[in-house]
């Protein structure tokens, strides 16, 4: 299966680098008619599946990505960079930029908190320098406040933007015309209903999401 990734349409300001506005790139990526849904069970002992989709797009400079999510418990207990955000409500980007298995991933709480990773397996992930992982913007619908906690008919959207700048293992100046790998998640680890689901399914004895074997294919057109 490969996803088309496609351009997003936005107003550019005349200079040559172009940062735009995450309510800008919500608002233009709500525009795309296509929503791709995180709603594989890959793991029998975790049957929670809450209602996870998610759209992506590109500019020169940034990765867009927005998450729509509607689950039964929500936590966001983790504020600042680098925590385990995977232990909260989370939604995650795996991508590989240039086929050489090296990966990166990109984890993020309800409320925007973002773990930034890299390796080629579980083996040797580890987490990336802060001056990296600052450049990653993020918004919430939800205030960016702790949460303990809550259960009931919980909705929350998240667009992150991930500048090519933070692929410091490769350069890359635009993801125009790539092919990518790359998968998407939804977990919380330490919910009250533990849930492990993917765009594109894994298959592991446990919950695992550093499988770049399982990756989906990304063409940036």
């Amino acid at each position: 299966m490969c996803l088309i990734v496609s351009p997003l349409e936005l107003q550019k300001n005349g200079s040559e680098s172009f940062f735009p506005g995450l309510g800008e790139v919500s608002v233009s990526l709500d525009k795309m008619p296509v929503r791709h849904k995180i709603e594989y069970v890959c793991w029998k002992d975790f049957p929670y599946r809450p209602e996870v989709s998610f759209k992506i797009s590109y500019s020169h400079e940034e990765i867009f990505l927005k998450f729509f999510v509607r689950e039964k418990y929500f936590k966001a207990g983790m504020t600042e960079i680098n925590q385990p955000v995977w232990e909260d409500s989370c939604v995650e980007f795996f991508v590989s930029p240039a086929g050489d298995g090296i990966y990166y991933n990109f984890e993020f709480n309800g409320i925007g908190t973002c773990y930034m990773g890299c390796g080629t397996g579980r083996h040797d992930s580890r987490p990336a320098h802060i001056d990296f992982v600052s450049r990653i913007r993020t918004l919430s619908s939800l205030e960016k406040k702790p949460y303990k906690e809550t259960q009931g008919d919980i909705y929350w959207e998240l667009v992150a933007a991930i500048p090519v700048s933070v692929f410091f293992r490769h350069k890359i100046s635009s993801p125009a015309g790539r092919m990518m790998t790359g998968n998407f998640y939804k977990c919380g680890d330490r919910l009250k209903e533990p849930h492990y689901l993917a765009w594109r399914p894994v298959i592991s004895g446990k919950p695992d999401f550093h499988r770049p074997e399982y990756f989906g294919k990304l063409q940036f057109s």
